[in-house]
């Protein structure tokens, strides 16, 4: 087979990107090559058009043990004698074609790179993003992730903690499934993702190798289109109780010390592993594909290699150990086959057989090695002028605010996501401390410690959209709100970069500004990146989604019983706003929703202010001057003083509006900054001497109720009537939608 410019770009590889292959081979590659070249030069694992710009992010700590990007996850000291993994990761495309095994594949994935690395995997969230509710495509897509992740994390036995979930048009075709998973591994105990050693044995473990997946990180790197069903053998095909045998029998065989390094293979299958892993130790590895388990017949040498079929990993073992690591695997019954061996010439070879297939450089393959990088010229978006002109004296202050309370309360991206994280096993493993006193970030223990870890994913989306640096800015920033209002201190953050073509300038820009945010507000917070992922190519023919940079982070408790609570806990406590008010009205879901403009800048912020603020609430727990706290975001200071009443059905008198403010913008407005705390009575002194000695605005809005949900002398209410429209909104859409289909088809 003669392999030209148009063999390459059938794979998706550039002339340009062909012409460089050549050079770096010296020859034409055959057609085995091209395909490794094709996985891993690919937009998800070469980050070629994105590494340059992450390279400036913020990625050193003292608390960080292994250095941002050198392994499969971020690890951080939490202190006596453990460390957090933590990573998040996209499964956008899969999702988009095929809902259940998509998102389903995509919670094992991120898992594997946790216990990849030696820790036990303690907790999962995740961060969704689907179309209008009301579309029974939506419908569609979104009871097909949840069920796939319901099901593959329930049946892995790690619980669902904590996420988020957005419903915007933008992301009608294209949805976002960004999952997350938090281990705790022992100081000293972790294994890298490295082969060295000459002569050390290469293993592959877990199961056996078939044809679904192949393909599957260049179809990560591509637009959605109408014809992308076509590339569903490229989604993956997942068996979670394989997985757990797979943990169990990894991190057994890391304790016999006969591992010298291990990797899942994940993206680009084995090509990426064993490419990732020799290029790490300066090395090489001679392959035999024919010893690869494989499910199915016949299959090629660049199937074997290009194939990601789950639940399997790469572990290099020291020689004269293999029996050690053939009796782990073999007690779990699972497949573990001698596939190769370590070199020192920096080759891959792979035979199939006495058939020679392929050498490459493995160093030519990976991401910082020989893999091109690339600088995108990027143009302000022409949408930013229509941001630029709102005006919201045009917006008139509606008469009934009762009224649009009750339809905000009831919007999709506020409303209860009761509907879904039922379908979550959030208590399996017994370490989750937020169901019974929930917080702004989910709260488990650190087991065996009485750490406490807190948990968040954050990203507002449309302010990214109206303003990429301010709104990445402000994912980061409510990343931290959430976790200091929940009793933590904020440690690390990982990344789940999800935007559209970067060939596209005004896409560029977005990614580029938003970068440049993420990194301004991670040193401001001392929140070094310690990796995540990049997903472009989130559009379809009718444009990108919103440029979504989501935020997971990980916050650390000393004690987990300092946890602190966003529920009013008593009646007749008095009710504070830490931050100051604003006349801002700007994307909030209000203005957007409710109002109907499409257009306005990201709501104010201060970088400094933020941080004080942080700070002051912070003082104010670890003090014991406080019952509860609770940040002020999307729905704004109505919705944050209602939802801090459901949990112990208690309600909140507001004792007047200030007549300074719009009364949508005091009561609907997202202004960023401000957190809302309940101090008992009998602290309330001691809590106003302790704030104003730090110097930060406070104000006093009203009490807490036995019930009723007074504002400005009149009673909107029982919060059990609020109580109901926010956790039935949700399922009454789509029971009204599942009753409307049956009539229809009748």
């Amino acid at each position: 087979m003669e392999i030209t410019a148009s063999t390459a770009a059938q794979l998706r590889i550039t002339a340009e990107e062909f012409e460089l292959i050549k050079q770096k081979l010296g020859r034409t590659p055959n057609f085995t090559e091209l395909c490794a070249f094709s996985g891993m030069w690919s937009e998800h694992c070469s980050y070629k058009n994105s590494i340059k710009w992450l390279k400036t992010l913020p990625r050193e700590g003292k608390k960080m043990l292994v250095k941002a990007g050198e392994e499969n996850a971020g690890l951080m000291d939490i202190g006596d004698g453990y460390g957090v993994v933590f990573k998040i990761e996209s499964h956008n495309h899969p999702s988009a074609i095929e809902p259940f095994q998509g998102a389903a594949t995509g919670v094992g994935g991120i898992n594997r790179d946790i216990f990849t690395m030696g820790a036990r995997p303690i907790a999962s969230l995740n961060s969704l993003r689907f179309g209008n509710l009301n579309d029974p495509k939506t419908q569609h897509l979104l009871a097909g992730v949840v069920h796939g992740i319901g099901h593959y994390g329930n049946c892995f036995g790690v619980p669902t903690v904590g996420g988020e979930i957005y419903f915007e048009d933008c992301y009608h075709t294209n949805p976002l499934v960004n999952a997350m998973s938090v281990g705790i591994v022992k100081k000293g105990e972790t294994v890298s993702a490295t082969a060295e050693g000459v002569g050390n044995p290469v293993f592959f473990v877990g199961s056996a190798t078939g044809k679904d997946g192949i393909g599957g990180a260049s179809f990560a790197s591509a637009e959605i289109t109408e014809d992308s069903v076509e590339d569903l053998p490229a989604v993956q095909v997942g068996d979670p109780f394989q997985e757990k045998k797979l943990l169990e029998a990894c991190l057994e065989v890391i304790q016999t010390g006969a591992v010298v390094g291990m990797q899942d293979m994940g993206a680009a299958g084995i090509i990426c592993s064993t490419a990732e892993m020799s290029a790490k130790g300066n090395a090489g590895m001679n392959i035999q594909l024919d010893k690869v388990p494989t499910r199915q017949k016949d299959m090629k040498a660049w199937e074997l290699l290009l194939s990601e079929s789950q639940e399997r990993m790469l572990i290099v073992v020291q020689k004269g150990r293999e029996e050690d690591v053939l009796k782990v695997f073999d007690k779990w019954d699972l497949p573990c086959s001698h596939i190769g061996d370590v070199t020192d010439d920096g080759l891959l070879n792979f035979y199939m057989g006495d058939h020679f297939e392929a050498e490459i450089p493995a160093a030519e393959l990976v991401l910082g090695g020989g893999a091109p990088q690339y600088n995108r010229p990027f143009a302000e978006p022409k949408y930013l002028e229509q941001v630029n002109l709102f005006n919201a004296d045009t917006v008139p202050v509606p008469s009934d605010l009762q009224s649009v309370a009750s339809q905000l309360i009831q919007l999709p991206n506020i409303a209860s996501k009761r509907w879904v994280y039922e379908q979550y096993d959030s208590m399996v493993g017994a370490g989750n401390c937020s169901t019974n006193a929930p917080s702004d970030a989910a709260i488990v223990i650190a087991k065996p410690t009485n750490k406490g870890l807190a948990l968040t994913t954050d990203c507002n989306s449309r302010y990214v959209y109206a303003d990429p640096y301010k709104g990445a800015m402000i994912a980061v920033a409510e990343a931290a709100r959430n976790i200091v209002c929940s009793g933590g201190q904020p440690l690390g953050v990982t990344n789940c970069l999800n935007f559209g073509n970067p060939y596209d300038p005004e896409v560029y820009y977005q990614f580029v500004h938003a970068i440049k945010g993420m990194g301004t507000a991670c040193v401001k917070f001392d929140t070094p990146v310690t990796g995540g992922n990049v997903s472009f190519y989130n559009q379809s023919p009718d444009g990108p989604v919103y440029p979504t940079p989501t935020i997971g982070m990980v916050g650390l408790l000393d004690n987990v019983d300092d946890k602190m609570t966003l529920s009013y806990t008593a009646a007749g406590d008095i009710i504070y706003m830490i931050g100051e008010h604003r006349n801002d009205i700007a994307s909030s879901e209000y203005l957007h929703k409710i109002a109907g403009i499409p257009y306005s800048p990201a709501p104010y912020f201060n970088l400094d202010e933020e941080f004080t603020i942080q700070q002051a609430v912070a003082s104010l727990i670890r003090h014991k001057l406080i019952h509860s706290a609770h940040d002020v975001s999307e729905g704004g200071l109505f919705i944050t003083l209602t939802e801090s009443g459901f949990h112990n059905e208690l309600g909140f008198e507001l004792s007047a509006i200030d007549a300074r403010y719009r009364k949508d913008a005091y009561l609907f407005g997202e202004a960023q900054g401000r957190i809302v705390v309940s101090v008992p009575a009998a602290k309330q002194q001691s809590f106003t001497d302790h704030i104003s000695n730090l110097n930060v605005p406070f104000t006093v809005l009203g009490k807490v109720t036995s019930g009723d949900i007074i504002i400005e002398s009149q009673n909107w209410g029982s919060i059990l009537n609020w109580k109901t429209k926010y956790e039935e909104a949700i399922a009454s859409i789509l029971k009204k939608q599942e009753n409307e289909q049956a009539l229809s088809a009748l």
